[in-house]
């Protein structure tokens, strides 16, 4: 069995769309010996010439899945990496995975809850493996998810977050929009302030397992403004993670 810090081939076995910018890719890795929601895995590119970059990418599948892992990957423009994969990358291709990396950002169904989780953007998919894993370990963790998106199109896992908050098994979604929103809006319509934060957090009371993660302006935020609210430090784990969402 490869180590976490060993380098594998993993097979591109499916690509799928999360929004006009944000692509899933399901990676085959039979090597793999699994992961805790909140990791991430490093992945390498090189180049005809030897020229190899990496980076690192969230794990949006939950643990439960066997020899394969999903990574979202934003669309960086002006990227090294994930333009690549976006207009490049197609199933049956082979890419360098090393992993999983990361014990702090981690959360698993037998830690309990409740438990709030705040994104911004892309910072979603981190949260989305812990999400993944509570409804497939089939736990009723009360959990709140504040989820920050500048369109209402960017909202990445739209639809699957929508199906799993109309269970009524104790997960909810509350979402804001900072730049623009739909006719028949109903969710918040601004940036993620202690107000909001506060509102959000009232139903789970004051000592939820919280997770953070999104650019940095926000979780700073976010994280203060829990604070301030009452909520044990020791309880908040923050990482920051992509450019949008704000």
């Amino acid at each position: 069995m490869a180590g976490t810090l060993e380098w594998q081939l993993a097979t591109v076995t499916a690509v799928r769309d999360e929004t006009a910018t944000v692509r899933t890719f399901t990676l085959g890795l039979p090597a793999w010996q699994g992961h805790r929601p909140g990791q991430h895995v490093d992945v390498r590119l090189t180049a005809a010439d030897g020229y190899s970059v990496e980076r690192s990418y969230s794990i949006a599948s939950e643990p439960e899945r066997a020899g394969a892992i999903d990574v979202t990957v934003e669309r960086i423009p002006d990227g090294e990496v994930s333009p690549f994969l976006h207009d490049v990358v197609v199933p049956g291709d082979r890419l360098e995975v090393r992993g999983p990396i990361g014990g702090y950002f981690v959360w698993g169904a037998s830690l309990g809850g409740p438990l709030l989780l705040v994104a911004g953007g892309s910072g979603v998919v981190p949260l989305m493996a812990m999400i993944r894993h509570r409804e497939r370990a089939g736990r009723d963790v009360r959990t709140r998810l504040l989820f920050s998106s500048r369109h209402a199109e960017e909202i990445i896992y739209r639809a699957e977050l929508d199906e799993l908050a109309a269970r009524n098994d104790g997960f909810e979604v509350v979402h804001t929009l900072t730049r623009s929103s739909p006719p028949g809006w109903t969710g918040y319509t601004r940036r993620i302030d202690e107000r909001m934060l506060g509102e959000v957090l009232a139903p789970l009371g004051i000592g939820p397992r919280t997770y953070i993660c999104g650019p940095t302006a926000l979780v700073e935020v976010a994280a203060n403004a829990l604070v301030r609210l009452g909520l044990p430090p020791d309880r908040v784990r923050t990482e920051r993670f992509g450019p949008t969402g704000t």
